[in-house]
Protein backbone atom coordinates (compact mmCIF):
# COMPACT_ATOMS: atom_id res chain seq x y z
CA UNK A 1 0.00 0.00 0.00
CA UNK A 2 0.85 3.55 -0.65
CA UNK A 3 1.83 5.90 2.01
CA UNK A 4 -0.87 7.37 3.36
CA UNK A 5 0.37 10.64 4.29
CA UNK A 6 3.71 12.50 2.89
CA UNK A 7 5.90 13.83 5.45
CA UNK A 8 7.18 16.94 3.63
CA UNK A 9 3.90 18.04 2.68
CA UNK A 10 3.27 19.70 6.30
CA UNK A 11 6.07 21.60 6.33
CA UNK A 12 6.08 22.65 3.10
CA UNK A 13 2.42 23.91 3.38
CA UNK A 14 3.65 25.52 6.97
CA UNK A 15 6.29 27.95 4.51
CA UNK A 16 3.45 28.32 2.06
CA UNK A 17 1.47 30.34 4.14
CA UNK A 18 4.07 32.68 5.15
CA UNK A 19 4.65 33.28 1.99
CA UNK A 20 1.30 33.84 1.00
CA UNK A 21 1.33 36.27 4.33
CA UNK A 22 4.32 38.19 2.89
CA UNK A 23 2.32 38.44 -0.71
CA UNK A 24 -1.16 39.86 0.78
CA UNK A 25 0.36 41.73 3.43
CA UNK A 26 2.95 43.82 1.08
CA UNK A 27 2.03 47.57 1.05
CA UNK A 28 1.45 47.18 -2.62
CA UNK A 29 -1.34 44.06 -2.31
CA UNK A 30 -3.29 44.98 1.29
CA UNK A 31 -0.76 46.00 3.70
CA UNK A 32 -1.62 49.61 3.63
CA UNK A 33 -5.13 49.16 3.88
CA UNK A 34 -4.29 46.79 6.76
CA UNK A 35 -2.30 48.64 8.63
CA UNK A 36 -4.65 51.41 8.59
CA UNK A 37 -7.93 49.19 9.58
CA UNK A 38 -5.86 47.58 12.22
CA UNK A 39 -4.37 50.46 13.93
CA UNK A 40 -0.68 49.07 13.27
CA UNK A 41 1.64 52.07 12.84
CA UNK A 42 5.44 52.09 11.79
CA UNK A 43 6.59 52.41 14.82
CA UNK A 44 4.72 49.34 16.44
CA UNK A 45 6.46 47.38 13.47
CA UNK A 46 10.12 48.24 14.36
CA UNK A 47 9.68 47.64 17.88
CA UNK A 48 8.29 43.56 16.95
CA UNK A 49 10.59 40.48 17.62
CA UNK A 50 9.98 39.37 14.33
CA UNK A 51 12.14 35.94 15.10
CA UNK A 52 9.05 35.27 17.75
CA UNK A 53 6.48 36.45 15.52
CA UNK A 54 7.91 34.50 12.36
CA UNK A 55 8.92 31.63 14.23
CA UNK A 56 5.24 30.80 16.18
CA UNK A 57 3.66 31.62 12.93
CA UNK A 58 5.86 29.06 11.34
CA UNK A 59 4.83 26.57 14.26
CA UNK A 60 1.08 27.48 14.29
CA UNK A 61 0.77 26.90 10.14
CA UNK A 62 2.62 23.78 10.75
CA UNK A 63 -0.67 22.92 13.32
CA UNK A 64 -3.16 24.00 10.95
CA UNK A 65 -1.16 21.82 8.66
CA UNK A 66 -1.96 18.90 10.22
CA UNK A 67 -5.51 19.87 10.89
CA UNK A 68 -6.12 20.49 7.36
CA UNK A 69 -4.33 17.31 6.63
CA UNK A 70 -7.25 15.41 8.48
CA UNK A 71 -9.76 17.11 6.29
CA UNK A 72 -8.40 16.69 2.66
CA UNK A 73 -6.93 13.47 2.99
CA UNK A 74 -10.28 10.64 3.70
CA UNK A 75 -7.83 8.24 3.90
CA UNK A 76 -7.33 9.27 7.45
CA UNK A 77 -10.56 8.41 8.37
CA UNK A 78 -10.23 4.75 7.15
CA UNK A 79 -7.15 4.18 9.09
CA UNK A 80 -9.30 6.04 12.22
CA UNK A 81 -11.57 2.84 12.02
CA UNK A 82 -8.85 0.69 12.31
CA UNK A 83 -7.05 2.29 15.21
CA UNK A 84 -4.45 3.46 12.66
CA UNK A 85 -2.53 0.62 12.91
CA UNK A 86 -3.25 -1.58 9.81
CA UNK A 87 -0.68 -4.16 10.74
CA UNK A 88 -3.74 -5.15 13.11
CA UNK A 89 -6.47 -4.53 10.68
CA UNK A 90 -8.88 -7.33 8.97
CA UNK A 91 -7.66 -7.99 5.22
CA UNK A 92 -11.22 -5.94 4.19
CA UNK A 93 -9.07 -2.71 5.25
CA UNK A 94 -6.66 -4.05 2.79
CA UNK A 95 -8.82 -4.18 0.18
CA UNK A 96 -10.96 -0.84 0.93
CA UNK A 97 -7.20 1.09 0.68
CA UNK A 98 -6.44 -1.03 -2.46
CA UNK A 99 -10.01 0.40 -4.11
CA UNK A 100 -10.06 4.02 -2.62
CA UNK A 101 -6.63 4.71 -1.34
CA UNK A 102 -5.82 7.10 -3.73
CA UNK A 103 -9.21 8.32 -4.27
CA UNK A 104 -9.79 12.41 -4.36
CA UNK A 105 -5.87 13.03 -3.59
CA UNK A 106 -5.58 15.99 -6.19
CA UNK A 107 -4.33 19.65 -5.52
CA UNK A 108 -7.61 20.50 -6.74
CA UNK A 109 -9.64 18.29 -3.92
CA UNK A 110 -7.13 19.71 -1.36
CA UNK A 111 -8.19 23.14 -2.68
CA UNK A 112 -11.94 22.76 -2.54
CA UNK A 113 -11.35 21.48 1.21
CA UNK A 114 -9.05 24.16 2.36
CA UNK A 115 -11.41 26.60 1.06
CA UNK A 116 -14.25 25.28 2.59
CA UNK A 117 -12.42 25.11 5.82
CA UNK A 118 -11.24 28.97 5.63
CA UNK A 119 -14.83 30.41 4.89
CA UNK A 120 -16.82 27.89 7.13
CA UNK A 121 -13.55 27.70 9.60
CA UNK A 122 -11.42 30.85 9.50
CA UNK A 123 -14.26 33.67 8.59
CA UNK A 124 -16.32 32.82 11.41
CA UNK A 125 -13.72 32.68 13.89
CA UNK A 126 -11.82 36.11 12.42
CA UNK A 127 -15.36 37.96 11.92
CA UNK A 128 -16.42 36.78 15.35
CA UNK A 129 -13.26 38.19 16.75
CA UNK A 130 -13.12 41.35 14.92
CA UNK A 131 -16.60 42.62 15.67
CA UNK A 132 -16.18 42.07 19.51
CA UNK A 133 -12.83 44.26 18.48
CA UNK A 134 -14.96 46.91 17.15
CA UNK A 135 -12.90 46.20 13.78
CA UNK A 136 -13.85 47.58 10.31
CA UNK A 137 -15.48 44.88 7.18
CA UNK A 138 -12.23 45.98 5.66
CA UNK A 139 -10.53 44.56 8.38
CA UNK A 140 -12.28 41.20 8.26
CA UNK A 141 -12.21 40.84 4.50
CA UNK A 142 -8.56 41.35 4.28
CA UNK A 143 -7.77 38.80 7.51
CA UNK A 144 -10.49 36.43 6.37
CA UNK A 145 -9.03 36.89 2.47
CA UNK A 146 -6.08 35.66 3.25
CA UNK A 147 -6.52 32.34 5.60
CA UNK A 148 -9.20 31.62 2.53
CA UNK A 149 -7.00 31.85 0.07
CA UNK A 150 -3.57 30.46 2.40
CA UNK A 151 -5.92 27.55 3.86
CA UNK A 152 -6.98 26.88 0.06
CA UNK A 153 -3.08 26.81 -1.10
CA UNK A 154 -2.39 24.89 1.81
CA UNK A 155 -4.74 21.70 1.18
CA UNK A 156 -3.85 21.77 -2.06
CA UNK A 157 -0.40 20.56 -1.15
CA UNK A 158 -1.29 18.59 1.78
CA UNK A 159 -3.57 16.74 -0.71
CA UNK A 160 -1.79 16.85 -4.02
CA UNK A 161 1.77 15.87 -2.54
Amino acid sequence: MEQLINPWAIPVAAVAALVIGAIWYNPKVFGSVWMRESGMTEEKMKGANMFKIFGLSLIFAGMLSILLMQLTIHQTGAMGMVGGDIDTALPSFEAFMADYGNAFRTFKHGALHGTMFGIFGALPILGTIALFERKSAKYIFINAGYWIVTLGVMGALLCGL
